[in-house]
């Protein structure tokens, strides 16, 4: 039985074409991200703002629909609802009110109220802002400990060029992803740190592939420009590109569309991850390697070449 080929032929497309406007069209992401997170900064959960945390136990399957709304009724600002463990139990997050703590326990009391007495309040915690400025130091170091160990894994196993190019192309999605939700004001938690970090890992996932191919490539045609290498790389990766990432945007697009509210900041993520970091791969990853790459230097003036990026010949 023959397997199926999405793409029959291995496409001769020139990614090169329009890689000075791809450069601006990121650029002009990143710059747009770095303005927004600096003059509208991010719209914090509860999770890094602060505010309250409510575990409560249902004698049957929980109702979340109309325990959502019957805590948004009381108007107590950003309230997240999820499943917690068992369709029994419920993790309630409300934002933090202002007026202290009086304002706080005044405000459970409230919630405890319309919700009823016959659930199980298993836990009532009230999360203070240190705990939430400690939450954003976290996320921030997890971000950047993986990109260290994302650079020098690529460094070890492609070379330096390729772990710096891979990195640039990650902190780009990365810094976009973070950027949406600024400009768009969507609440920003813990669970949209865990998607910038899969996001990391995603994107640096295909580059891999295509700098593999790439290594490969360099064995077989060691007289062809480094750029038609590139090119025929990623022509020769693109159904593996296509498949796997189609996959995974349909799948996304699914918790998308009938997640809910409390998987709506994820999936909008990694909707937006899937396909920045499909587009960085191709058109910012590899350019930015063929530009730091001797080879590419030489192919721009039309000198010589070596047989690897930034190998010599023995």
């Amino acid at each position: 039985m023959r397997p199926i080929r999405l793409i029959g032929k291995i496409p001769k497309i020139d990614y090169f074409r329009f890689h000075k406007l791809c450069f601006a069209l990121s650029i002009v992401l990143c710059i747009i991200s770095v303005v927004s997170l600096v003059t509208r900064q991010l719209n914090y959960g509860v999770d890094f703002a602060g505010g309250i945390l409510i575990e409560v136990r249902a004698k049957g399957t929980a109702n979340l629909a109309d325990m959502r709304q019957k805590i948004n009724d009381l108007n107590l600002g950003d309230a997240a609802l999820q499943e917690f463990g068992s369709p029994r139990d419920v993790l309630i997050r409300v934002q933090r009110q202002s007026g202290g703590e009086a304002a706080e326990m005044a405000a459970v009391q409230s919630i405890r109220k319309v919700l009823g007495e016959e659930l199980e309040y298993r836990r009532v915690e009230v999360v203070g802002p240190k705990v939430g400025a400690e939450l954003i130091r976290d996320g921030v170091l997890a971000v950047v400990l993986s990109l260290i160990g994302i650079m020098a894994y690529m460094a070890f196993r492609f070379g330096w060029r390729a772990g710096l190019s891979g990195v640039i192309a990650i902190l780009h999605d990365c810094l976009t992803t973070v950027g949406l939700f600024s400009v768009f004001g969507i609440q920003f938690d813990l669970t949209i740190v865990a998607a910038v970090v899969t996001i990391a890992g995603f994107s640096i996932n295909d580059t891999v592939v295509i700098d593999d191919r790439i290594r490969e490539n360099l064995r077989k045609y060691k007289s062809m420009p480094f750029r038609d290498l590139i090119n025929r790389s990623v022509n020769e990766t693109m159904a593996r590109t296509v498949m796997t990432n189609g996959l995974v945007f349909v799948a996304v697009l699914a918790l998308f569309l009938v997640g809910g509210p409390v998987l709506f900041g994820f999936s909008l993520a990694m909707l937006w991850g899937v396909l920045i970091g499909t587009y960085s791969t191709i058109y910012v990853a590899a350019p930015l390697e063929w530009y730091l790459s001797a080879r590419g230097r030489a192919h721009e003036g039309g000198g010589g070449a070596e047989t690897e990026t930034g190998t010599k010949p023995a």
